[in-house]
Formats: structure tokens, C-alpha cells, sequence
């Protein structure tokens, strides 16, 4: 068993303007570095489209029938809200990230992948059950741990987001739902403006806020110190990681000081606990991060710590 690699060209068909950070060529970026001679060992896969029952285990039938039924033009994006947006290759670009995160789970658990890492966009963590924002349309991850439940019949999975900014949809989705968990950390204040620590759900939601200008030392602490060891306690049967790169000390939409390291430090205890707990069975998903250099590097040095 080894490391699946889930992506797919349509996901860089999702492009509502130059001026957008969460742009193709992050997705670019990523491939390229993962296309070195180091990563000829994954088992690279298409993403494959969600279904609507897929979808619908986490958005009402009638807000994924509503985003797909846009239908932008060439002549230019329809935008959702501010800085959410859609172009004539969107709808299949969120079927694909969301479907390629349920394809993850299903390489993981039927043994033929140890690990994988779902390389597509847009993201999803700041989806809502009705209501697409900071990017998102589809809550992929979100969507992926339900699938794990309706097809495998998993009791516990959980979702892990170091992404700088909070993921507000996905805790959204789980915060009622013991059988879910979500741990987070993230630069607070920032942007969507929640994840305080007070936000527990029934217990199953863990949040640590970073102050702006943290550094790795002061999130590899608030890992290991708080949500490590409550990942530890929920004792997850699948492990789904929002693999966010934008804490990265160079990325331009946030004031975190994390580098690299921090990031494969981090990867090497989630490969630890999902061992301990998961059978090693650990899906990523890629989320933000918008300095293009910064973002190949980290996330290529997460997947090569996937491999180990």
C-alpha cells in the first residue's frame, strides 16, 4: 500500500478572474511539484464527479440543485457573494473536488492506499450546508466523512483543518452530531470571524485561535497540547485532514509565521495517531493557501510525509 493522489484537469476550469487568489495555478503549482521523480510512487487517479446522493448527505437537494443550475458564460463569472464565484467550469471543478475526496475514502478503505491526498479546488471548508462562501461551494470534507458513514458504516470519523482561516462550514455540519468530529487551528481574528474556543458543539468540537504573528512553535504547541491529544480521545476510525496551507509566513491573506517544517512535523503525528487508531487510513484534501511558490512546497513536503 502507498500514497493515491487524486486530482483532475477540470478542476483548473474553475477560474473567475485574474484578481482571484484561489486561482488555477495553485492547483498548477502543486502538480508540478509533485510531478518530480521523488513522487513517481503514488498511485495517481482521476477524481471522479460526486452524485447528488453523495452530495446530499450534507446540502439540501435544493442548494446543490441552485449551484448547478448557474450557468456562467465566457463572457464572465457569476459571483455568489463578494469573493465566491462561479465560471463556466465550475459545476464540474466542485463535483470533482467533492468526489475526489469520496474516492479517497474509498481507496483507504479498501486497502489499496494507505493514505491519500485529493490535489483539487475549489475548496471547501468554508461551505455551509446552504450556503457557498470564502471560496467554497461543496463542504468536501465534510461530504467525504458522511460518505464514510453511509458506505462503510464508520461510528466515528473526524476532520482535522490546519488551514489558516477556520473552517466555519464544516464545524457548521458537524457540531450536533457526536459521531463527527472537528478540531481546528487557525489565526484569530481572521477571517470568517469564528472558531473561538467557547465553540464546542456536544463536545466534539475543538478550537485553538493562533494571535496573529504566531509562529511554528506556538502551533506545533497548540497540536500538541490540546487538540493532539483530544483527537487522541475522540479515537477516530477514519481521519480526514483540511490541508490548508495559508498559516505559511509568506502567504498574503493571513499573518501566521508557520514554515514547512511545521507543516511535515504536524503531517508525521496525524500519520501517528491514524496508525494508533485508523489503521493509518488518513485522507487529505487540499484547501487554501495563495502563494504559489509557498503552497508547492508545503504541500509537496506533506504529501512526501504521506509517503514515508
Amino acid at each position: 500500500m502507498t500514497t493515491a493522489l487524486f486530482t483532475h484537469p477540470a478542476c483548473l476550469a474553475h477560474d473567475v478572474g485574474d484578481w482571484h487568489p484561489e486561482c488555477p495555478d495553485r492547483l498548477r503549482y502543486v502538480l508540478r511539484a509533485l510531478e518530480a521523480e521523488e513522487f513517481s510512487g503514488l498511485l495517481r487517479e482521476l477524481a471522479p464527479l460526486a452524485t447528488h446522493e453523495q452530495l446530499e448527505r450534507v446540502h439540501p437537494a435544493d442548494y446543490v440543485k441552485a449551484i448547478l443550475a448557474i450557468t456562467p458564460t465566457d463572457r464572465g463569472p457569476v459571483m455568489l457573494d463578494a469573493d465566491t464565484g462561479m465560471s463556466a467550469g465550475s459545476a464540474e471543478a466542485a463535483l470533482r473536488s467533492a468526489g475526489g475526496a469520496i474516492a479517497a475514502v474509498d481507496a483507504v478503505m479498501e486497502g489499496w492506499a494507505r493514505n491519500a491526498f485529493v490535489a483539487t479546488r475549489p475548496p471547501g471548508h468554508h461551505a455551509e450546508a446552504a450556503q457557498a462562501m470564502g471560496f467554497c461551494l461543496f463542504a468536501n470534507a465534510a461530504i467525504a466523512a458522511r460518505h464514510a458513514q453511509a458506505r462503510w458504516g464508520l461510528g466515528r470519523v473526524a476532520v482535522v483543518d490546519f488551514d489558516v482561516h477556520h473552517g466555519n462550514g464544516t464545524q457548521a455540519i458537524f457540531e450536533a452530531d457526536p459521531t463527527l468530529f472537528y478540531g481546528s487551528s487557525h489565526q484569530f481574528p481572521c477571517y470568517p470571524g469564528t472558531g473561538s474556543p467557547s465553540e464546542t458543539g456536544v463536545g466534539n468540537v475543538v478550537n485553538v485561535g493562533l494571535p496573529p504573528g504566531s509562529d511554528g512553535m506556538v502551533f506545533r504547541g497548540a497540536w500538541q497540547d490540546i487538540l493532539l491529544p483530544a483527537l487522541d480521545a475522540f479515537a477516530p476510525e477514519l481521519l480526514i485532514v483540511s490541508a490548508g496551507f495559508d498559516a505559511h509566513i509568506d502567504d498574503p491573506l493571513a499573518q501566521l509565521r508557520v514554515r514547512t517544517p511545521d507543516f511535515v512535523w504536524l503531517t508525521e503525528q496525524l500519520l501517528a495517531l491514524a496508525q494508533r487508531h485508523c489503521k493509518g487510513r488518513l485522507v487529505s484534501v487540499l484547501e487554501g493557501g495563495y502563494d504559489l511558490d509557498a503552497l508547492a512546497d508545503a504541500a509537496s513536503a506533506h504529501v512526501r510525509a504521506l509517503m514515508q
